[in-house]
C-alpha cells in the first residue's frame, strides 16, 4: 500500500506541468497570463506588430490606400490647414489649462494620474503586486519602502498648537483658516493611525470614532465624538476630539484631556491583561497604548502653556521613562522648550547629550538648542571689535562652531531669530531643515534667545560672516503633459498663423513635406514602356 501511494504520488508529480519561475501557481488563469506577457517586454511586442503589418500589407492593400490619402492631402487647401491647425491649437490650449489648474491644485497630472490608475495594469504594472510573500521581490519592496520611510522628512511639530483652544482665534480674528488642507490631511491621516486599529468593530463607540477621524468637517467630527460618547462615555478618544477641536481655552481643554486620561488609564490596563491572547489584541494595545501616551503629552503641553512648567516637566520625564521606545513622538523636544523655560541649562545639557547623536534624526530644536548653550557662555562679553582685535578664545570659537553647525541644518532659522521675517503660525506638520521647521522653531524659541544678553548678536555677527548658501529643495517639476501640450499649442498655432499669412509658400513646404514619403505610384503605360526598353536594351547586348 505504501509503495502503490508513493508510485501514485510521483506519477501525478510528472503529470502536472512545471511550475512558471516567477509566477505563483495559487493564481488564476488572466493572472498568470498577464504577469507572463508583461514579462516579454515592450521589443517583443513593438517587433510582433511590425512583422503582422507587413504580412497583412498585401490584404490591406496598405500601398494603394497610401497613394489615395497622399492624392486627398495634395488636393486639400491651404483653408484647410488652418482651420486644422487652428483647431488643434485650440484643443491643446484648453488641455494646457486644464492640466496647470489641476497640478496645482492637486500636485500631480490628471493625464499621469489616470494614465498610472487605468492603463499601468494592462501594461503588466501589477506584475509585483502578485509576487509571492515570501519571495525576494516582495522582501526588496519591504526593504525598499522601511528606508523610504525613516528617510521621510515630514515630521508631526511636536509644539502644534490646540486646534479650538489657539489656531481658532486667529480665524475668528482674520477670517482666514491658519491650516492648509494639505495640513490637515496629513494629521487626518496621522489620527487615523494612532487612534484607529482593526478591533475598532468590536467596540460601536470605536466604530463611530472611525468613521469621525475621516471626516473633513469639524462639526461633523464633534458630533460623531458626542455619538461616541453617548455609546459609551469611557471614550477616550471622543474626549480627544472634543478637546483639540471643541474645546475655545486651554483650560477647557486641560478638563477634557483629564477624562480622556481616566478613560484612557482603564482601556489600558484591560488591554495589558489580554495582550497576549491574540494578535488583534496585541494590535489593540498598541493602539491604547498611543492613545495615554497622546493624552498625557497634551496635557503637559496644556500645564507649559498655564504657567505649571515644573509639572508639565514632571509629565514629560515619567512619559519618557515609562515609554522610551516612543522616540519617534520626539517628546524630548517639548522637554527641551520647557527646561529653557525655567532656565535650567544644567538639565537642557543633560537631554542634549543623550538626544544629540549620530544615529538619531537632527532637529532645528536639538541643533540651535545646542549652539544656544554655548552662546550662552560667551555672548554677554563678546563683542566683534574686541575680538577682531584681540582674536576668539576657545569659548568664543565653540559657539561660532555651534552656530555654523546649526545654520548648516536649517539655514532658514537665523532669519526668523533676528526678526528680518515675520513669524506665522506654525503648522501641524514640518518639513525638517525647511522654512517651515525654521517658523516651528522660532515661533517657541526666540524668547529664550532674547533672555540671554548678547546670544542674538553673536549669532548675527556669525551669521553674517560666514556664506551660508540657503538649501534650496527641489521643487516639484512640471509633469511631462505640461511641457508636452504647452509645446503643441504654440507650435500649431504658429503653423496656422503662416499658414494663413503665407499660403502659397506653406503650401508648397507642406508639399514637399508630404513627397519626402510619398509613394511614387507606376503608370501602366509607363511602366510597359519601361519594360520595353530593357527587353530591347537586353536583346542588343545579347546579340553584340
Amino acid at each position: 500500500m505504501a509503495d502503490g501511494g508513493g508510485s501514485g504520488e510521483a506519477a501525478a508529480a510528472r503529470a502536472s506541468p512545471a511550475p512558471v519561475p516567477g509566477l505563483n501557481p495559487m493564481l488564476g488563469w488572466r493572472e498568470r497570463l498577464r504577469a507572463g506577457l508583461a514579462g516579454t517586454g515592450a521589443p517583443v511586442w513593438f517587433v510582433a506588430g511590425l512583422g503582422l503589418l507587413y504580412a497583412l500589407r498585401i490584404p490591406l492593400r496598405l500601398c494603394e490606400n497610401l497613394a489615395a490619402v497622399t492624392v486627398f492631402l495634395n488636393s486639400l487647401t491651404p483653408k484647410f490647414y488652418v482651420a486644422l491647425t487652428g483647431t488643434s491649437s485650440l484643443i491643446s490650449g484648453l488641455i494646457f489649462v486644464f492640466e496647470w489648474w489641476y497640478f496645482h491644485k492637486h500636485g500631480t497630472s490628471f493625464i499621469e494620474q489616470v494614465s498610472v490608475s487605468h492603463l499601468q495594469p494592462l501594461m503588466g504594472g501589477t506584475e509585483s503586486s502578485i509576487s509571492e510573500p515570501g519571495s525576494p521581490s516582495r522582501n526588496r519592496e519591504s526593504e525598499t519602502s522601511r528606508q523610504n520611510l525613516s528617510e521621510c522628512k515630514v515630521w508631526r511639530n511636536p509644539l502644534n498648537l490646540f486646534r479650538g483652544a489657539e489656531y481658532r482665534r486667529y480665524t475668528w480674528v482674520t477670517g482666514k483658516e491658519p491650516l492648509t488642507y494639505c495640513d490637515m490631511n496629513l494629521s487626518a491621516q496621522d489620527h487615523q493611525t494612532f487612534f484607529t486599529c482593526d478591533t475598532d468593530f468590536l467596540r460601536p463607540s470605536d466604530t463611530v470614532m472611525q468613521k469621525a477621524w475621516r471626516e473633513r468637517n469639524p462639526p461633523a467630527r464633534i458630533k460623531a465624538a458626542y455619538q461616541a460618547l453617548e455609546l459609551n462615555n469611557d471614550c477616550a478618544t471622543a474626549y480627544v476630539l472634543l478637546a483639540e477641536e471643541e474645546a475655545t481655552t486651554i483650560v477647557d481643554a486641560e478638563k477634557l484631556f483629564k477624562q480622556a486620561l481616566k478613560a484612557g488609564e482603564t482601556i489600558y490596563r484591560q488591554s495589558q491583561q489580554c495582550q497576549h491572547q491574540s494578535p488583534q489584541h496585541e494590535a489593540q494595545l498598541r493602539r491604547d497604548t498611543n492613545v495615554l501616551v497622546y493624552i498625557k503629552r497634551r496635557l503637559a503641553m496644556c500645564a507649559r502653556k498655564l504657567g505649571r512648567i515644573r509639572e508639565a516637566v514632571k509629565i514629560m520625564r515619567d512619559l519618557m521613562k515609562e515609554f522610551p521606545p516612543l522616540t519617534m513622538l520626539n517628546i524630548h523636544e517639548n522637554l527641551l522648550e520647557s527646561l529653557l523655560e525655567l532656565q535650567a541649562y544644567a538639565d537642557v545639557q543633560a537631554v542634549l547629550a543623550k538626544y544629540d547623536d549620530i544615529s538619531l534624526p537632527k532637529s532645528a530644536a536639538i541643533c540651535y538648542t545646542a549652539a544656544l548653550l554655548k552662546t550662552r557662555t560667551v555672548s554677554e562679553k563678546f563683542s566683534p571689535e574686541t575680538a577682531s582685535r584681540r582674536g576668539l578664545s576657545t569659548a568664543e570659537i565653540n559657539a561660532m562652531e555651534a552656530i555654523h553647525r546649526a545654520v548648516e541644518f536649517n539655514p532658514h532659522v537665523p532669519k526668523y531669530l533676528l526678526e528680518m521675517k515675520s513669524l506665522i503660525l506654525p503648522p501641524e506638520h514640518i518639513l525638517k531643515r525647511g522654512d517651515s521647521e525654521a517658523i516651528a522653531y522660532a515661533f517657541f524659541h526666540l524668547q529664550h534667545w532674547k533672555r540671554i544678553e548678547g546670544a542674538l548678536n553673536l549669532l548675527q555677527c556669525t551669521w553674517e560672516g560666514t556664506f551660508h548658501h540657503v538649501s534650496v529643495y527641489p521643487k516639484k517639476e512640471l509633469p511631462l503633459f505640461i511641457h508636452f501640450t504647452a509645446g503643441f499649442c504654440s507650435s500649431t498655432a504658429m503653423i496656422a498663423i503662416l499658414t494663413h499669412q503665407f499660403p502659397e509658400i506653406m503650401g508648397i513646404f507642406a508639399k514637399a513635406v508630404l513627397g519626402l514619403w510619398r509613394p511614387q505610384p507606376w503608370a501602366s503605360s509607363g511602366f510597359e514602356e519601361n519594360t520595353q526598353d530593357l527587353k530591347s536594351e537586353d536583346l542588343g547586348l545579347s546579340s553584340g
